[in-house]
């Protein structure tokens, strides 16, 4: 079982920045996919950002330009930076690892912006 440990969320002003960092409790191979979605209130759970073993990446359409996904192979670690951020970005967000094959998720860290 592969525990992921979030960081870095918080309360943030509309037009402000956060990171939110994502690491596993204990050394893990064949990562093949790093990836970040968020939960609101009431909706479904979506992908807003992934990262693939060849560097490649993945936006939602509402976060692109603003949001920008990177990785540390060396520690297994994925990084969020979320640039000028509305209040729709408010939510839930889960790291999420698929580990030779299987997916595991992150326990969640409350991301909150205000108007």
């Amino acid at each position: 079982q592969v525990q992921l440990v979030e960081s870095g969320g918080g309360l943030v002003q509309a037009g402000g920045s956060l990171r939110l960092s994502c690491a596993p409790a204990g050394i893990i191979f064949s990562v093949n996919v790093m990836g970040w979605y968020r939960q609101a209130p009431g909706k479904q759970r979506e992908s807003v950002a992934r990262i693939f073993n060849d560097g490649d990446t993945t936006y939602a359409d509402s976060v692109m330009g603003r949001f920008t996904i990177s990785k540390d192979n060396a520690k297994n670690t994925v990084y969020l930076v979320m640039n000028s951020l509305k209040p729709e970005d408010t939510a839930v967000y889960y790291c999420n690892m698929i580990v030779s094959g299987r997916n595991y998720w992150g326990q969640g860290t409350q991301v909150t912006v205000s108007s």
